[in-house]
């Protein structure tokens, strides 16, 4: 394997210094809204994943994905087919990088999340989403769109975070609401990570 190419969970991911993510770096637009690197609660995700598979194909939208590792790991591991859904559409050359050296394919479409509709979430069986609530107004949008998810009859939501305040806001909603769970993790590697995951089961 190429030296600036690491595993985890296996999902392969760049390191800075590869030729195909400098390369993208020199000649595209930079994302804005924090979609600059993979985040640690990606990988809260994909250790919570692997101790409870999705079944097979299932349809997974990834909310906030980023560089889309958790989306990656779903597609490469369960079949699933995914979207990726972020505001930031810059950054889905990164995405698209990386769900190319794991040999899988993922859709993106650039929405808001409070654009996303009931019927839209209608089409999907899991909602993910790590690191995606970090800023204060988003613990009500996001509780929002949980609340359409539901209704749309998603079947499972999972939402990782490093234990940011506006996440316990919505997950202290959640768990009044849809009887949430919440479940603390931590992984040392590929590095170094803690936090929580909320988990909703609309069974």
């Amino acid at each position: 394997m190429d030296k600036y190419i690491r595993e985890a969970y296996g999902v392969k991911f760049l390191l800075s210094q590869h030729k195909d993510l400098r390369r993208l770096k020199r000649n595209s637009d930079q994302p804005a809204i924090h979609g600059n690197k993979f985040w640690g609660s990606s990988y809260l995700l994909m250790e919570y994943l692997q101790q409870h598979p999705l079944p097979a194909r299932s349809k997974v939208m990834e909310l906030g994905c980023g560089w889309g590792l958790a989306g990656i790991y779903c597609a490469k591991h369960f079949q699933a087919s995914v979207t990726g859904i972020d505001a930031d559409d810059a950054v889905f050359p990164y995405l698209t990088l990386h769900a190319q050296h794991n040999q899988v394919e993922i859709d993106t479409k650039k929405q808001y999340f409070e654009k996303i509709t009931q019927a839209q979430l209608a089409q999907y069986d899991v909602l993910i989403g790590a690191d995606i609530c970090f800023w204060d107004e988003m613990a009500d949008t996001l509780f929002k769109l949980i609340n359409r998810a539901v209704k749309a009859g998603v079947k499972k939501i999972i939402i990782s975070d490093p234990e940011r305040a506006p996440f316990f806001t919505l997950a202290e909603h959640c768990t009044e609401k849809f009887y949430a769970e919440l479940e603390s993790c931590s992984v040392s590697q590929p590095r170094r990570a803690s936090g929580c995951l909320l988990i909703i089961e609309n069974n």
